[in-house]
């Protein structure tokens, strides 16, 4: 059985689903970028993969282009978007409902493991990454993408100059992913900065409540509605214009 925040997590993507891909722009960079980080090390050889966070399968279809010969096991917290990844037959591989924070192997197994923007939803993102690299085989990678400090700046501005705080989570910053993974003798991460399309605070709830990124913080409830007015104003009136800083890591065993 769930938490209950990863319970409302699991049920605001499922949620989301179906219209998921119309809003997903800086996911569908993300998940690309992993698996060109991926192959540029690993380009044959690999025989076992593992994917956290398959979403509706950007990353998944991906994986199979690149390593159709390897034996692909491809999970998510969220059943609805397991199935919309194994739909229509595109993809051959096993498909769990599974939290990647409590991975449900135990011993070196896989070659890869790979997971693009589901680390951010992690309550302990250090004790999961160091989960995960225990799954990994000798000289085996584990590659993600996570949501950095810096995400959504201009949508934070906009509820502190309301004298509110956003319920966006805490993302860790790049030093401090670097910092985690200096515990690791074969580890990096850098980032990027990815603008959102749209402009307004209209466009861009739009766009959270599309890809199901709707759950807030831990303890934070939803804003009022004259705040929310308030904060969307704000918004509008610095530029309406928001990005993604988005966190890329390795880890080789």
């Amino acid at each position: 059985m769930k938490e209950p925040r990863k319970q409302r997590i699991s049920d605001a993507f499922g949620a989301a689903a179906d219209r998921y891909d119309d809003h997903a722009g800086p996911q569908r960079f993300a998940a690309a970028l992993v698996a060109d980080l991926a192959q540029r090390q690993k380009p044959a050889g690999v025989r076992r993969i593992l994917e956290i966070g398959c979403g509706t399968g950007f990353l998944t279809r991906d994986i199979q282009a690149r390593w159709p010969g390897a034996e692909l096991v491809v999970t998510d917290l969220s059943p609805r978007m397991v199935e919309r990844a194994a739909a229509g037959g595109l993809v051959a591989g096993t498909f769990l409902t599974m939290d990647g924070e409590a991975p449900a192997f135990d011993g070196p197994w896989f070659d890869l493991i790979l997971s693009s923007l589901a680390f951010q939803w992690f309550d302990d993102l250090a004790g999961a990454i160091a989960r995960l690299a225990r799954l990994l085989t000798p000289g085996g990678s584990l590659f993600f993408s996570t949501m950095g400090q810096d995400s959504f700046a201009a949508w934070r501005a906009a509820h502190k100059a309301c004298g509110l705080a956003a319920g966006i989570p805490a993302y860790p910053s790049l030093a401090g992913l670097q910092a985690l993974l200096a515990d690791y003798d074969d580890a990096f991460a850098f980032d990027e900065l990815v603008p959102l399309e749209g402009e307004g605070a209209r466009a861009l709830l739009a766009h959270l409540k599309g890809i199901g990124a709707v759950v807030p913080d831990a303890g934070r409830a939803p804003l009022a509605p004259r705040d929310l007015r308030a904060v969307m104003a704000a918004y509008d009136a610095a530029g309406g214009r928001d990005s993604y800083q988005l966190l890329f890591g390795r880890v080789t065993r």
